[in-house]
């Protein structure tokens, strides 16, 4: 419940405070200048957010998750790629209505416009890659391919920011606000993910549980 909780007031904090022109905007708008420095490897990072980028990744992953899932005999092996899509159906969902209220302007990297925040690059990497990656365990035996996996899956969502902020695209907090908006989305996928692998775990005795 912890670990739910708290991305959900850091996001009400940060929401309340880009609203409201709080304090940690101004922090925020100083550390946008620090770290903005327009390149080529800073737009082909940001790229890895886009939706024709990131959502292929994860119906791949959804696919071979449903595929092992049914070949296994799982029962309601349905579920978890279900959870999936629909954790990634609601990152529009949530994010477009979020940036017409708020109605923060952009850095001045970009060309002057509203609608900043949250940043919807970085929702669509955390979610489409990080859904992949824990509906993935389920599949996967080896430890080492496991935290392989979690490993491309940091380095893709950090890769992410890391472009967005240092092309400009986006301020520092619409980034840490997406992060947590997609933490809380993915929280439902790992709850879904991990009732499944507990169902699917054989008893001591041995055979399934009735």
């Amino acid at each position: 419940m912890l670990l739910l909780g708290l991305p959900v007031l850091l996001f009400a904090l940060i929401t309340w405070q880009v609203v409201a022109d709080g304090p940690l905007v101004g922090v925020d708008e100083r550390l946008s200048r620090a770290l903005v420095r327009p390149d080529r490897l800073s737009e082909l990072l940001a790229d890895l957010g886009n939706v024709q980028v990131a959502v292929p990744v994860l119906a791949v992953a959804l696919a071979y998750v449903a595929w092992h899932g049914r070949a296994r005999g799982v029962d309601r092996w349905w579920l978890p790629p279900l959870a999936g899509a629909l954790a990634m159906a609601l990152v529009p969902a949530l994010v477009a209505p979020l940036k017409a209220w708020t109605d923060r302007p952009g850095t001045p990297a970009v060309p002057p416009a509203v609608g900043y925040y949250p940043s919807g690059h970085t929702a669509t990497a955390l979610v489409a890659y990080g859904a992949a990656t824990l509906l993935l365990f389920g599949a996967l035996r080896s430890p080492a391919v496991r935290r392989a996996l979690v490993a491309l899956c940091a380095l893709l969502v950090l890769g992410t920011s890391y472009g967005l902020v240092r092309r400009g695209y986006h301020w520092p907090l619409d980034v840490v606000g997406s992060w947590c908006l997609g933490a809380v989305l993915l929280a439902g996928v790992w709850r879904v993910a991990g009732v499944r692998r507990t169902a699917a775990r054989p008893h001591p005795g041995g055979g399934q549980p009735k």
